[in-house]
């Protein structure tokens, strides 16, 4: 009988949380030029999720891509972020981009254009992995904003 109660209530447990879905994701937001020295430009993002389960898991960018003025320039890996149940939450991407890197020879006509017009074209390409329980899945990330550059 003890045994029954005991596996009862594992089950009543586990069925009462539910993964209906994976969470959402919303979008990139925030994609700015944090702060430029002479030597690395910082440039930030959040990507926007919300879940909508009762349980959590876990996020991991690997090898996101970025892009400045069609060149690429840098990749991020981020550690693994807890994703909280039933919350909207944001995961920060940052990434420095040495500044020798945006003169280069491929990209020196890219970089002139922006230094007359102060605005850089950033575009994020790759995936973030969603995991819970066993389940796997990826976001496909590749999102391209003009942001403004202080000189």
């Amino acid at each position: 009988m003890k045994k029954l109660i005991i596996l009862s209530t594992i089950f009543a447990l586990l069925s009462s949380c539910s993964v209906n879905e994976k969470p959402k994701f919303i979008g990139l937001e925030n994609i700015k030029v944090l702060e430029s020295s002479s030597k690395f430009i910082t440039i930030t993002a959040d990507a926007l999720f919300i879940n909508h389960n009762d349980i959590g898991g876990n996020l991991k960018a690997d090898d996101i891509k970025v892009f400045i003025n069609d060149n690429e320039m840098a990749t991020i890996s981020t550690e693994s972020f807890k994703v909280p149940a039933k919350k909207e939450f944001t995961i920060p991407l940052k990434t420095k981009v040495p500044m020798d890197s945006l003169f280069s020879n491929k990209s020196i006509g890219g970089i002139i254009g922006s230094l007359f017009s102060k605005k850089v074209k950033v575009q994020y390409k790759g995936d973030i992995k969603y995991s819970t329980f066993g389940f796997y899945y990826s976001y496909l990330i590749d999102t391209t904003e003009d942001i403004k550059i202080k000189i």
